[in-house]
């Protein structure tokens, strides 16, 4: 059985609080765009046996762990402790870049909880994959529906955005994705946390015209700060013709929003990784 597991981004991310567990709370709107990794898993043939219940094979994209700590294994191994499931193989074809803030990680993580569901007949519930889920990683909720959200707490508490699905429809998307390296650890140890004066699912629901002097990454600050060469890809899809673009969860992968797919985009950012896409 074949899924695809989509990335996100995030349409404004403010960082409010510290919490007592070590963690931020958040606010952002999570939002799925068709940029996808293709996920695999087969009853295990005895011919090919693993010294795993989950034997994953991952090709495409370099991740940047083992295959005994993705969260494709971490997915079925949470599932194992509940439920009866029969040793798999696992294919992960990575497409999405890694440490880009796309959530390609935890996308794979929640959809595999999902492909396990639908396979294996556990009717678990969209409620309670969700909080299975959210065990693996602060955004892995999302990607249960992978609708647009409004998310807090972590992450993991979702809300409908009420919003974004309908002002985007129809436009076009451009992600990328240079070759750096964000800390997500040291940009959180930069972070003055504030509640903003108005959040981001009241400001997704305006025009689109609005979002460029009103919607805000927190991140961006001190990872432009640390990467400048982040904040010239951003402006660049502003020269572009872009209606609003930003750096997604803490980078390094930035996007902006289009009426229509700009010409010349894959030689204007040569050496990155770019996509691009109707929303």
């Amino acid at each position: 059985m074949l899924t695809f597991p989509c990335a996100k981004i995030n349409l404004g991310l403010n960082i409010v609080a510290e919490r007592p567990d070590g963690y931020h709370d958040i606010q952002t709107v999570f939002y799925p765009i068709p940029l996808t990794d293709a996920l695999e898993i087969k009853h295990m043939d005895p011919a090919f046996p693993s010294d795993h219940p989950c034997d994953l094979k991952v090709t495409g994209n370099a991740v940047d762990c083992d295959e005994r700590s993705n969260l494709v294994v971490k997915a079925y191994d949470l599932l194992a402790a509940d439920f009866e499931l029969p040793p798999i193989h696992a294919h992960l074809f990575k497409c999405i870049p890694s440490q880009a803030g796309l959530g390609g990680g935890s996308s794979d993580g929640a959809f595999m909880i999902r492909l396990l569901d639908e396979r294996f007949r556990l009717n678990i519930g969209i409620a309670e994959m969700e909080r299975y889920a959210a065990k693996l990683g602060s955004d892995c909720a999302f990607f249960i529906t992978a609708e647009p959200s409004y998310a807090t707490g972590r992450g993991e508490i979702l809300e409908p955005a009420d919003g974004p699905k309908g002002n985007l429809h129809g436009y076009s998307i451009v992600v990328v994705k240079p070759d750096v390296a964000v800390s997500t650890r040291e940009a959180y140890a930069q972070i003055v946390c504030h509640m903003p004066r108005k959040s981001c699912r009241e400001i997704v629901r305006q025009p689109i015209s609005t979002w460029r002097d009103e919607l805000t990454n927190d991140f961006e600050g001190p990872v432009f700060k640390a990467h400048p060469e982040l904040a010239c890809i951003k402006q660049s899809l502003y020269d572009m013709g872009a209606l609003y673009a930003q750096m997604s969860g803490s980078g390094s992968a930035l996007f902006g929003i289009f009426r229509e797919i700009p010409q010349g985009v894959e030689e204007q950012f040569k050496g990155c990784f770019v996509a691009s896409a109707v929303l």
